[in-house]
């Protein structure tokens, strides 16, 4: 039975090594994303990660070990190319999805920030995902307010210190209905698994179990035994045991 084709697409800018989840954002992102990829059975799924650029980790597969292991070595991006690519991120995603023939296609996006990087508009980028009649479920990543985020400093060291990340919810929403999909917002990592495990349930594949009965005729195997014993019968009681008046 044909699965769904999925396109996983992770932000791994700069903001998601900010620790209100543990140990970080994008290894929380990272587990239950493999979770994610376990629970599923003949999907075909790929890898989209996205900084100021966005790169194709993984094509759509069914080798969801080789995926996993692809999820597991994902990094946060140098400085140097840090930023947040939305709809460099989606576009990718459509490319790889467009050509398909599954019944149902999505992409997952997961974001802690606002676009503010690439040359393509998120909307546009949603405009031909729905063309394509590609589904996003977009996640907005991180707690309100103030988190702590790791910085090297060349005097003191690697110490932590107070930011304020803004996440475009208002942006991602609106991706998510141009295109049927739904927004989430994860401040928790309960709440980021149990998203994962919607978005699941949501995109479930059927599949359909034919069962078969084999039917052995069996009454041929005793029909010439049973033949055999009815003229034995008949002789014995017809010849040998009949009795003279």
């Amino acid at each position: 039975q044909p699965g769904i084709d999925i396109m996983i697409t992770l932000d791994i800018s700069g903001s998601m090594r900010a620790v209100d989840f543990q140990p970080n954002r994008l290894e929380a992102a990272k587990k239950v994303a493999m979770d994610f990829v376990r629970g599923r059975t003949t999907d075909r799924i790929g890898l989209v990660v996205f900084a100021v650029e966005a790169f194709l980790q993984c094509p759509l597969t069914v080798d969801y070990d080789v995926l996993n292991g692809m999820i597991a070595d994902v990094q946060i991006i140098p400085e140097n190319l840090d930023g947040t690519a939305i709809g460099l991120a989606i576009a990718n995603g459509v490319n790889r999805l467009r050509d398909s023939d599954a019944k149902s296609k999505v992409i997952i996006l997961l974001s802690d920030g606002d676009n503010n990087a690439g040359d393509i508009d998120p909307l546009t980028a949603a405009d031909f995902a729905r063309e394509f009649d590609i589904k996003i479920y977009t996640i907005a990543m991180g707690k309100r307010g103030q988190v702590r985020m790791p910085v090297d400093d060349p005097l003191f060291g690697r110490r932590m210190i107070p930011v304020q990340i803004e996440v475009n919810e208002e942006l991602l929403t609106e991706i998510a209905e141009k295109t049927g999909g739904t927004f989430f917002r994860a401040d928790s990592e309960d709440k980021l698994n149990q998203i994962w495990q919607d978005i699941s349930e949501m995109e479930k594949t059927e599949i359909k179990v034919s069962q078969f009965t084999d039917w052995e005729e069996l009454y041929s195997r005793f029909l010439i035994p049973a033949l055999i014993l009815f003229v034995l019968g008949w002789i014995l009681e017809r010849v040998l045991w009949r009795v003279r008046p």
